[in-house]
């Protein structure tokens, strides 16, 4: 298992965590997902036999978000919008 941390903008509520959370977690191979909304920090424990960490952050993207150099700035997809 490998750790990796992502810096994500464009979240502001619990639901934007949960949109993340979402994605993250249907990508095969990822065991866990911890968000601190305050530091925008996403911990995400995967195989990485299964998946890498372009594809962790190409799905936090197509879920509305930015991650730290990367994509173009987002400003979330919840109800925060």
């Amino acid at each position: 298992m490998k750790t990796e941390i992502l810096k994500v903008s464009g979240m502001s509520c619990s639901g934007c965590t949960s949109n993340v959370t979402r994605a993250l977690e249907a990508i095969s191979g990822v065991s866990q997902v911890s968000i601190s909304l305050d530091t925008g920090e996403v911990t995400v424990q995967y195989d990485e036999g299964l998946t890498d960490t372009e594809q962790l952050k190409i799905s936090v993207e197509e879920a509305g978000y930015s991650v730290s150099g990367s994509g173009p700035g987002g400003k979330g997809s919840c109800c925060c919008g």
